[in-house]
């Protein structure tokens, strides 16, 4: 059995994936680099606390490399800022993890993720994904999901009507325009669990319909 190591465990997609990969039979151990504990306790879960800015290399340390992190300009407070936690922590966490023998990275990125785009968040996303393609991982898998469905731990107003709209213009989207609906949170650590165990070699970008 492996060891998997989550960072960005207490958002809405990395909620879902602890919960998930505690039960799952594929993982003895489940590591969660975080910046204060979670108030959880389970016989796999070792939670890291850590400094994001001077990661200790000695605790990141397995198999599998899995990241939801993410943030939002309001919340961050800056584009430098969001920068930093949307792409520079999980790419030095990656640097790591490569070096220390870790075999798949596998990252929640964002559908329309271009390191071209003119679009600040969509061009982070794009660069995360190739500075981790960059790093050589035996197994690099990049999601890209759409609109996240899913109970978030925080109010915020205008993802709360976002979701209800979602939720309304979804079943009309078809065709090449399926990857633009919703997609519950839960769907993608389910998936990202699974394109971890499927013996993948290389690099893979998997678009929101086929999540």
């Amino acid at each position: 059995m492996k060891t998997a190591i989550i960072i960005g465990a207490t958002g809405l997609i990395g909620g879902e994936l602890v919960e998930q990969i505690l039960e799952n039979p594929d993982y003895s151990k489940v590591v969660l680099l975080l910046r204060k504990p979670l108030g959880i306790n389970h016989p796999k879960l070792i939670q890291e606390v850590i400094n994001f800015d001077k990661p200790d290399a000695s605790k990141i340390v397995g198999d599998d490399l899995f990241c939801a992190i993410g943030t939002t300009l309001a919340k961050a407070g800056s584009k430098e800022a969001q920068y930093k936690i949307d792409c520079t922590y999980p790419y030095e966490i990656g640097k790591i993890a490569k070096a220390n023998g870790v075999k798949q990275y596998i990252l929640v990125s964002s559908i329309g993720a271009d390191a071209n785009s003119s679009n600040f968040y969509l061009k982070t996303k794009g660069d995360l994904e190739q500075k981790i393609q960059d790093l050589g991982f035996e197994n690099f898998v990049s999601l890209r999901p759409s609109f996240l469905l899913g109970d978030r731990k925080e109010f915020r107003l205008g993802e709360k009507i976002g979701i209800f709209l979602a939720k309304i213009i979804s079943p009309l989207l078809l065709g090449g325009l399926k990857k633009y609906r919703g997609i519950e949170a839960s769907k993608v650590a389910k998936s990202m669990q699974k394109l971890a165990n499927q013996g993948l070699l290389g690099v893979h970008f998997v678009e929101s319909d086929k999540i």
